[in-house]
């Protein structure tokens, strides 16, 4: 791992946590905010991506893949998020299935889509509620050393994890590109 991540996106940060940790399959649905990481991963032959129609199947294909011995993580937006509680506390928490998710904040600092507001308000609550532990990355320095220990503690503890992606890292460039 290079010693100053700091010329890194928060992105190619990311791909290079979730090899370090061999999480292989990536499933998702498309998200704007997550688009440079989706691209990445699609022209990575280390990653096996899935996009399916919904992000409960994205759940659903990521825990399939762990009973049969493959690492997975799931990417959505917070909207998406909103369709999981069931999934989440019928079938990950209960079976102890480690699926990391990885949810681009929307709804919060300057969005002014109603939906995804009042989704982003319940979010938290709901990860609490279900006993998932969740941390907010909002700073560049910050991405390396969260993402490697949600996705290690999840596989440790067997148990899913959120990564939340705020919008105050991935609506501003890293320092170094400001610098440039």
């Amino acid at each position: 791992m290079p010693a100053d991540s700091s010329a890194e996106t928060w992105y190619e940060i990311v791909v290079r946590a979730l090899k370090a940790n061999e999480v292989k399959l990536v499933t998702y649905v498309p998200d704007n905010v997550l688009a440079p990481l989706i691209r990445l991963v699609h022209d990575d032959p280390f990653f096996t991506v899935i996009c399916p129609a919904r992000e409960e199947e994205a759940v659903g294909i990521a825990a399939g893949a762990y009973m049969a011995g493959m690492r997975g993580i799931v990417l959505m937006q917070t909207s998406g998020f909103a369709t999981l509680p069931n999934v989440l506390a019928s079938l990950l928490s209960p079976y102890r299935i480690p699926v990391p998710m990885m949810i681009s904040e929307r709804g919060a600092v300057g969005d002014f889509q109603l939906g995804q507001a009042m989704v982003c308000r319940t979010m938290r609550p709901v990860l609490t509620a279900l006993g998932i532990p969740h941390f907010a990355i909002e700073r560049h320095e910050d991405v390396e050393f969260v993402v490697d220990k949600m996705i290690s503690q999840a596989y440790a503890t067997q148990e899913p994890a959120a990564l939340i992606l705020s919008p105050l890292l991935t609506k501003r460039p890293p320092v170094s590109a400001i610098a440039r």
